[in-house]
């Protein structure tokens, strides 16, 4: 391998918009990001499901489909 063409793999920190704080390995010295596993709907419980059988049972009533 040639020396000097590799860029530096240096600690980062990596911060969310909700507060939370990151230290990973990184060739940059800080990162940012808009949402983390702290604050993301799914991870928190917060998520909402889709019902999508009724929607399928919806469009079979619609169109007379059995």
């Amino acid at each position: 391998m040639k020396d000097g063409i590799h860029p530096k793999y240096i600690e980062c920190t990596i911060g969310c918009a909700c507060g939370a704080e990151y230290h990973v390995m990184s060739t940059i010295a800080e990162g940012k990001v808009g949402i983390c596993a702290k604050c993301h709907p799914f991870y928190t419980g917060k998520a909402k499901l889709v019902d999508t059988e009724g929607r399928v049972d919806r469009f079979r009533r619609r169109y007379n489909l059995s």
